[in-house]
């Protein structure tokens, strides 16, 4: 499972139902949304690793990480 707006979720799900389900009924109260490991690649791996950990921490923890890695122009 990984962080993921909940306005979003059924959206992604539909959209890529080979890649994302929803978790089980009790989590829906989270912002989490399960991925099928072998069904996407480790770069968008990596994007939703960042994009979940990017809704977790301080503003000002995610305001540095961008600073310091150019590559994430645009988020």
């Amino acid at each position: 499972m990984t962080a993921y707006p909940r306005d979003q979720r059924d959206a992604l799900v539909v959209g890529e139902p080979e890649k994302f389900l929803l978790p089980p009924p009790a989590d829906l109260r989270y912002q989490w949304v399960c991925c099928r490991l072998a069904a996407i690649e480790p770069e968008e791996m990596r994007e939703l690793v960042l994009d979940a950990w990017r809704m977790c921490v301080p503003k000002k923890v995610w305001t540095e990480y961008a600073r310091t890695h150019p590559d994430l122009s645009g988020r």
